[in-house]
């Protein structure tokens, strides 16, 4: 424990509670577009603080959690994630999913916890003026959460004038925190390529139209779109991430085949660049092979942007906090906080929850956050509030 003034720190029983909601939350993670039960769990925990408001249902299932001082003044929204990963957990702990093929590998359980640990702090001392509100969005994995919140008609009364947020990278040893700001994750978003010939018996396949050749150039040619490997105005990474050709037949020699791949780029504007590329690639070598071209695109991630006046809100924080920091990192990865950017400032920090060198990355079936990490999270962004609403 870190005794601090000032309504930011946690008993030990406090501690003791959200623990035991984080394994709660592990226990019992849901697909993004399904956290009914995981919206419920935080919503409970978080009534018995006495908010001022709880609005559910927000953009699907998301859960808002408003705390309002006595004086007017500004609202800080606080963001974390509900969603869990399509994946199987491999770990060995007590409170291991129970879900099959479903896992909170990217710590969201976590950064959901945190969140609950300012509740609790804020149920014992309003700010002194404003509102804070505690947002648990939706479908952050395949970024349409945050566009729906935004969208939500709800969210108007709790339309903030600053927004933080969190993520654990396994990047960084535990408890190291990185905040800069700028581009701090990457722009990115999924496209599909659906190819259509004529399929035709295996035995005579040259009286259809085939997308194999097709796939096999795109293959090679969509990721030498890419370029470079510095994280900067000019970086373009494009991932294949799954291709498929025809039946599961002998007998038939294949008219359809998609290819799927992943375009990630610093930046929107350069994300615009290299998805016009990528169409006109596909459709050049349709043309090419005499197929029908369909392109589709998904999981939409903007780039995230820490705003100056957040960052410097986030550094007094820590700071006060006594939590070491760094600066310079830009994240691969993407996040669908990058959307808050448009209504507010905003600003995200990274924290390390990397326990050994070779501990599991985020994503892998052997995660797990760790519990050292709720006190921390909790104390930064309680004296974020403080600062900037006391």
């Amino acid at each position: 424990m870190h005794p601090q003034p000032h309504g930011t720190e946690l008993a030990t029983n406090d501690l003791d509670r959200l623990i035991l909601l984080r394994r709660q939350l592990h226990r019992h993670p849901e697909l993004s577009g399904s956290e009914h039960r995981t919206a419920a769990a935080v919503a409970e925990f978080l009534a018995a603080t006495r908010p001022d408001e709880i609005v559910t249902g927000l953009g699907g299932h998301g859960v808002a959690v408003a705390y309002s001082g006595a004086d007017t003044g500004p609202t800080l929204l606080l963001r974390a994630e509900l969603d869990a990963l399509p994946i199987t957990e491999v770990t060995e702990v007590s409170y291991r999913s129970e879900h099959d093929g479903v896992g909170h590998q990217c710590g969201h359980d976590g950064h959901m916890t945190v969140l609950a640990g300012v509740g609790l702090l804020l149920g014992r001392r309003r700010p002194t003026r404003g509102r804070v509100v505690l947002l648990f969005q939706p479908s952050e994995e395949n970024a349409v959460g945050a566009a729906a919140v935004l969208a939500d008609p709800a969210f108007e009364r709790l339309h903030p004038d600053l927004a933080l947020a969190l993520h654990n990278l396994t990047s960084l040893p535990l408890g190291q925190v990185v905040l800069d700001e700028g581009v701090v994750n990457c722009a990115s978003r999924g496209v599909r390529v659906i190819l259509d010939g004529e399929p035709t018996h295996a035995s005579a396949p040259e009286g259809g139209v085939s997308p194999a050749t097709a796939i096999a150039r795109l293959l090679t040619s969509l990721p030498a779109l890419g370029r470079g490997t510095e994280i900067d105005s000019d970086y373009r990474l494009v991932t294949v991430t799954h291709a498929a050709l025809g039946e599961r037949a002998f007998g038939v020699a294949p008219g359809h085949g998609e290819i799927w791949a992943t375009l990630r780029t610093m930046t929107d504007d350069g994300m615009d660049a290299l998805r016009a590329d990528a169409g006109h690639l596909a459709v050049d070598v349709a043309e090419q092979e005499g197929l029908r071209v369909t392109v589709e695109e998904a999981d939409v991630f903007h780039h995230c942007e820490n705003h100056p006046a957040a960052v410097t809100l986030l550094r007094r924080a820590l700071d006060h906090e006594g939590v070491p920091h760094t600066t310079g990192v830009v994240e691969r990865g993407s996040e669908d906080f990058g959307r808050f950017r448009a209504v507010a400032p905003s600003a995200m920090f990274f924290i390390g929850s990397r326990r050994s060198a070779d501990g599991p990355d985020l994503h892998h079936p052997d995660f797990d956050f760790p519990d050292q990490l709720i006190d921390t999270g909790t104390r930064v962004f309680a004296r974020a509030v403080r600062e900037f609403l006391d």
